[in-house]
């Protein structure tokens, strides 16, 4: 399971809410990459793909491929405000190391 913190689900409305294009959920994936071995990758996305794994949280979809979703289970993202910069943020217990940014494990 993927967990999505209350400010986390409302950065994810909020960006559904102001999207151009049909959004019906946020796509997360991992892939091979980033300094420590693998990098998290976020986008909005219309709907899911055959593979994905579709969990949801107060109304906030999340697609997740096969792949990525073993490396990601008992993850939790958060979303954070602070004077360096806002952004989500990644507690992923599977990770055994992660580089300073928090956006690569490995």
């Amino acid at each position: 399971m993927i967990n999505l913190t209350d400010s986390a689900v409302n950065a994810v409305k909020s960006a559904i809410s102001t999207s151009a294009k049909p959004t019906s959920g946020l796509r997360i994936m991992v892939e091979v990459g980033g300094c420590a071995g693998f990098k998290y990758m976020m986008g909005l996305a219309d709907e899911p793909k055959p593979d994905d794994t579709v969990i949801e949280r107060d109304g906030v979809k999340m697609f997740v491929d096969n792949k990525s979703h073993e490396h990601l289970a008992g993850t939790t993202i958060d979303f954070v405000v602070a004077l360096e910069g806002s952004g989500f943020t990644f507690d992923n217990p599977n990770a055994k190391s992660s580089c300073s940014c928090g956006k690569s494990f490995g």
